[in-house]
């Protein structure tokens, strides 16, 4: 990964300084894979029959789960920021896959709000979760760039 000029790990954006975090992945057998994440093991696979062991989700599941455990977060600190029951939150999401490019092509989420929400509250609760981090990126897509990395 090449250094940035402003330091360790610092790239400048457009208005702030950010800060760039790395992840691993790691292949562990056939077609399953061990992410490392600040410690954190998370794994991926692929489904019996697709090739893999269905030892774990698949790279695309947990693209979709990230959308909406980051909606499921964001609508939690609402709540709580709220002073709003929070017991029972929960969201759901669906999605349809498309070929060529093969890609996700539609997600739907569906916030199950707690009871004791009052509906007055539902259109603030949706405004902030459907502006959460990785609905944000997929709305502003960032650069994404692959290479083969070069021994030094």
């Amino acid at each position: 990964m090449p250094r940035s000029p402003l330091g360790r790990g610092a790239v400048r954006s457009e208005r702030v300084l950010a800060v760039e975090r790395v992840l691993n992945v790691v292949h562990r057998e056939a077609d399953r894979f061990a992410i490392t994440v600040r410690g954190h093991l998370i794994e991926v696979d692929q489904p019996v029959q697709d090739g893999g062991g269905d030892l774990a989700a698949t790279p695309t599941e947990l693209f979709v789960a990230s959308l909406a455990s980051c909606v499921a977060y964001y609508a939690r600190r609402y709540l709580a920021r709220h002073e709003l029951p929070e017991e029972g939150l929960a969201v759901r999401a669906g999605y349809t896959i498309v070929p060529r490019p093969a890609r996700v092509g539609e997600i739907s989420i569906e916030i199950e709000l707690p009871a004791g929400v009052p509906p007055d509250r539902h259109a603030a609760l949706l405004a902030v979760a459907s502006h959460c981090t990785v609905h944000n990126s997929l709305e502003s897509p960032p650069t994404v760039k692959i290479e083969v990395a070069v021994e030094p």
